[in-house]
C-alpha cells in the first residue's frame, strides 16, 4: 500500500468485477446500437479504458479534458473544457464516462453540452458517485459504487496529478492534501 494512504477501499479484484458489470448493463442498454463513448480526462481514462474493452456493443472512443478541480481538493464550480471533442455527438447515442460524480458540476455541464450539440441519447456511467457532495440535482444513470466524505486517489483518480497509476483504490491521508 502506497504510504500516502490511509486505507485501500477497493482492490484490483473489485473493480474489475464492477467493470464487468457496468459493461453487461450497457451491452444490454446499447444493444443494436453503436454509442459514441467519452471519456472524460483524466481520471477515468483506467475506468474507460476497462470498460470499453470489456463491452460486446462496438463502440466510437473519443475524448474530452474538462477541469473543475485544478491541484485543490474541492471543485470550484465552474469546469472548463480544456479539450473538445474530435468527434460530432449530433444524432449520436452518447456515454459518457466518468471516474467520480461529486459535486454534480462536471456532469451537469456534460449532459448540457452534448445535449445542446444534438446527441440523440445520453448516457453516464461512473465509477464512483460521492452523493454526500452533490450540490446540482443529477446522478449517473449507473455508478459502480458509492462512497462517503473521503477522498479517494488510485485507479485514474488523482490529487495533484498524483497517485493515478494505482491499481487499486484507497482513502488519501488528510494531511497529504490539507497542507
Amino acid at each position: 500500500m502506497n504510504k500516502d494512504l490511509q486505507s485501500i477501499v477497493l482492490t484490483e479484484e473489485q473493480i474489475a468485477q464492477k467493470v464487468k458489470d457496468a459493461a453487461k448493463w450497457l451491452d444490454e442498454r446499447y444493444a443494436g446500437k453503436k454509442p459514441l463513448a467519452v471519456s472524460v480526462l483524466k481520471g477515468s481514462v483506467m475506468f474507460f479504458c476497462d470498460l470499453v474493452r470489456a463491452m460486446k456493443t462496438p463502440v466510437q472512443i473519443d475524448f474530452m479534458t474538462v477541469s473543475s478541480y485544478g491541484a485543490n481538493s474541492e471543485s470550484s464550480g465552474m469546469p472548463k473544457i480544456v479539450m473538445d471533442l474530435a468527434a460530432s455527438v449530433k444524432d449520436r447515442d452518447v456515454l459518457l464516462v466518468e471516474d467520480i460524480v461529486d459535486s454534480g458540476y462536471t456532469l451537469l455541464r456534460m449532459k448540457k453540452l452534448l445535449t445542446d450539440r444534438g446527441a440523440k441519447s445520453f448516457t453516464t456511467v461512473a465509477l464512483f458517485d460521492k452523493p454526500s457532495r452533490r450540490q446540482v440535482d443529477i446522478k449517473a444513470d449507473y455508478a459502480c459504487f458509492e462512497i462517503g466524505d473521503e477522498f479517494i486517489v488510485g485507479y485514474g483518480l488523482d490529487y495533484a496529478q498524483q497517485y493515478r497509476n494505482l491499481p487499486y483504490v484507497g482513502i488519501l491521508k488528510r494531511e497529504i492534501y490539507e497542507k
